[in-house]
């Protein structure tokens, strides 16, 4: 593969910290959608670990291939999305690669508070939720979370079927806007990523999709980096 310098497309590698290859394929899918012309994305796969993480042991464990991926793709690549909620290796990466990084937990965290919104997190995961809240504490964003709706059923069942999925997931958004407060809601999960494209082109209130707030943060950072008078995060 070319090196940076030798391509005239902008280069984003979006890294799947689970093991399912399917998975990578719909998620960048999703991140590709949302791309300008002259930028293209490559998905890139764990090759250990679990195809879905579902509690605070694995996604820590994730987060050493998240770097090895990610120092891989470095010397290809003009920005690297981190694909999973918990954004394992995120701090690591981004110190070490030199690139703009981004994962889709903050993106989305930081689109959901614009403007002090207030804004929940529907799910299935129900042995990540303390993650959540600490990732919304560290980012300064605690005051305004009200928390995460779970559904009612299988992770792995769930996201094994479409349909059931949209619906629980459905409810989950409906209860954190109508029992907690929230003026804008969040799909917790990368494997979540095409009900979460979904749910946010079918409900009129602020749903928001990880990927897509992956991509657009990522492009403004390629666009402004550090240094150049851009606001960070």
């Amino acid at each position: 593969m070319q090196s940076r310098t030798e391509r005239d497309m902008t280069h984003i590698t979006l890294i799947n910290p689970n093991t399912s290859q399917a998975t990578t394929v719909m998620m960048t899918e999703i991140a590709r959608k949302y791309l300008p012309e002259k930028f293209s994305v490559e998905g890139v796969t764990a090759t250990s670990g679990v195809p879905m993480i579902l509690n605070d042991g694995e996604l820590a464990a994730a987060a050493g291939g998240v770097v090895e991926m990610g120092l891989a793709a470095a010397g290809v690549s003009d920005g690297l999305i981190v694909s999973a909620f918990g954004d394992p290796g995120l701090q690591r990466l981004k110190a070490l690669s030199g690139l703009p990084v981004v994962g889709i937990c903050e993106a989305s965290m930081y689109e959901a508070a614009a403007g002090g919104r207030r804004f929940g997190i529907a799910t299935v995961t129900p042995d990540l939720v303390v993650s959540f809240a600490a990732k919304a504490e560290t980012l300064g964003l605690a005051h305004l979370f009200t928390g995460t709706r779970l559904t009612s059923d299988d992770p792995l069942v769930l996201a094994a079927d479409p349909a059931r999925l949209h619906a629980a997931l459905a409810i989950a958004v409906r209860e954190c806007f109508e029992r907690d407060g929230a003026e804008a809601v969040i799909i917790g999960g990368g494997p979540l990523g095409q009900a979460a494209d979904d749910l946010q082109r079918a409900l009129s209130s602020p749903v928001i999709a990880p990927i897509r707030s992956a991509v657009e943060l990522l492009l403004s950072r390629i666009a402004h980096p550090p240094g150049a008078g851009a606001r960070t995060k």
